[in-house]
């Protein structure tokens, strides 16, 4: 069989002609821990000798984080790997069911073998987001919704499908230390609750409760707490396996910083 490691950056850019960047399968791809593994052992034998043990060997593609010189969905992806790209050096590959279910799955799961992964449709996932999942009560996209919690126009870019799908069900667990929020009480008796944008030697710069921006110098506070608890609820009661699938579609598509 020919090394997977030659999927290469060429063959990804030509799928830049039939789909949008980061479009994702829009019937929910569900990938088990089993499949995962089973990519695991098909990239480690063929592809980590050209895409590395972090996806990031070959410059401006990085498997594990699903960036693409030109993304696409689990179907344009399965189709390039077994039809190949008569012209651009890549041949096609006559896999087994399983061995390509477990590829993408490998790489959809940002090479997290510890989860199960869903991927849902972005289009409904957004309006779950704007609508029944009130998220943007709390975040912003793209210069929409709150500054209580991160700004998520770039969180595709940062946080691989599992990771996302973990931060909806567990978010305490998925938590980025960078993320956490504080309280602060000055000498002058004055709390502040917020989240912190930035620290340094001397002062420290968060965004209150009501979306203000503040900056304080550290020798005007008395006590900074960081709390050990996310204040996202978990949405795994929330919404149904399904709406979990859709929302971790539209964050994953979410790509511009």
């Amino acid at each position: 069989m020919p090394s997977l490691c030659r999927i290469s950056v060429v063959a990804l850019v030509l799928l830049a002609v039939t789909a949008p960047l980061w479009a994702q399968a829009d019937h929910g791809s569900q990938y088990t821990q089993a499949d995962i593994a089973a990519g695991y052992r098909v990239y480690s034998s063929q592809c980590v000798q050209c895409h590395g043990g972090n996806g990031d060997g070959i410059s401006g593609v990085d498997l594990r984080r699903g960036v693409f010189r030109r993304a696409a969905s689990d179907e344009d992806l399965g189709r390039v790997i077994t039809g190949g790209v008569p012209g651009a050096g890549m041949p096609p590959f006559k896999l087994e069911p399983a061995e390509l279910t477990g590829v993408i799955a490998f790489i959809r799961a940002g090479f997290d073998q510890t989860v199960s992964v869903r991927v849902g449709d972005p289009a409904r996932g957004r309006a779950l987001f704007e609508g029944k999942g009130a998220c943007a009560t709390c975040h912003r996209v793209q210069g929409r919704g709150a500054l209580n919690a991160p700004d998520l126009s770039g969180v595709g870019l940062v946080r691989t499908v599992g990771a996302l799908q973990r931060s909806l069900l567990e978010p305490t667990s998925a938590m980025v230390p960078a993320n956490r929020p504080l309280k602060i009480v000055t000498k002058s008796g004055e709390t502040l609750d917020g989240r912190r944008l930035n620290e340094d030697t001397y002062t420290v710069q968060l965004l209150d409760g009501r979306g203000r921006l503040r900056s304080l110098a550290k020798s005007d506070i008395r006590t900074l707490t960081y709390a050990a608890a996310s204040p996202m609820p978990s949405y795994g009661s929330r919404l149904t396996p399904e709406e979990i699938a859709d929302l971790v579609g539209y964050l994953a598509s979410l790509r511009e910083p």
